[in-house]
């Protein structure tokens, strides 16, 4: 299990099909990743750098990430993003 340390939280990008205006639907894979990702953990947060962090981000929760930002890591077979809350743009609702 992959367990984030500080104010890091790990996400797993969710791949959306799109349909094309002549029917044809291309899978998540064939197209550009959507920004959206489901977070699977969430690191403790805490004093980073003299400043206090609160996590506000939970398991579960569907966010919105910024483009080029976190690292990517495969494990067990998935693929994964590890990244700051800092980086999470906006929770899908």
């Amino acid at each position: 299990m992959l367990k984030p340390l500080g104010d890091r939280v790990i996400v797993k990008s969710l791949e959306v099909e799109e349909t094309t205006k002549g029917g044809i639907v291309l899978p998540g894979s064939a197209k550009e990743k959507s920004g959206i990702a489901e977070v699977v953990a969430v690191g403790p947060g805490g004093n980073i750098d003299g400043k206090e962090i609160v996590m506000t981000l939970k398991v579960g929760d569907k966010v919105i990430c910024s483009k080029y930002s976190g690292t990517e890591v495969k494990y067990e077979g998935q693929e994964y993003s590890i990244l700051k809350q800092s980086d999470i743009l906006a929770i899908v609702e």
